[in-house]
Parts: structure tokens; sequence; C-alpha cells
């Protein structure tokens, strides 16, 4: 007998084998008596009275935040754009004539381009 019909008997032996013992495991199970579970459930414990704070309330905090930003800014609150020069915002970039953004080869030619040059570009 060859090794491969001998594998081909061997894996349908167990196949067969297996599907019974599933089968009696499954009459088993259907079969049992059912048990009643019953759960013990106290229920739950209200919460108590909601926490006192020990510390500063918010009103306090925040008071004491703005009190902080006042005194930093001599006690005027208000900024105006004047003020975000101090931040180091300068004057607007302006880059020089002869900085070249375009890569090497990609530029268009000096001066208005049409749009029928740049539908001549478009490939279709």
């Amino acid at each position: 007998m060859k090794s491969d019909a001998l594998k081909k008997l061997i894996k349908e032996a167990v196949k067969e084998a297996i599907q019974e013992e599933l089968k009696e495991i499954l009459l088993e199970a259907v079969r049992a008596p059912k048990q009643v579970v019953t759960e013990n459930v106290q229920p739950a414990a209200r919460p108590a009275a909601a926490p006192t704070q020990t510390g500063p309330s918010v009103r306090e905090k925040y008071s004491s935040l703005l009190d902080g930003m006042a005194q930093s800014r001599n006690g005027n609150l208000n900024m105006t754009s004047t003020d975000a020069q101090g931040f180091g915002a300068g004057p607007a970039y302006q880059p020089p004539a002869s900085a070249n953004t375009a890569g090497e080869g990609s530029a268009l030619p000096p001066g208005e381009v049409s749009l029928d040059q740049v539908m001549g570009m478009i490939k279709k």
C-alpha cells in the first residue's frame, strides 16, 4: 500500500471518529438537565453628597489669574496689534526680486501667457 493511500485512510478514520465524538457531546449537552442560575444582586449604595471643595473655588482661581495678567501688563488687559510687535512679529516678509521659486527649466517665459498657450501645453 502506498503512503498516500494510507494517509488518506487515516484522515478519513480520524474525521469519522471526531464527528461521532462531537455528536455524542452535543446530544449530552442537549439532554442534560438545565440548572437555574439565580444571582444575589444587592442594590447599589447611593453615592454620598457631593464632596466639598477644600481648595479655592473656580471663581477665585479665575480672578487670581486675571489679577496676575493685569499686573504683568501694567493693568491693561486689552491688547492691540501694536502689542504683537513684542511677540517677535516683524514686517511682512518680502522675498528678494532675484529669488527663483520654480524648479530649473520649469519657469514660464517672462510676460503674460495667453490661454491658447496654456491649452497648448495640456495634453488631450
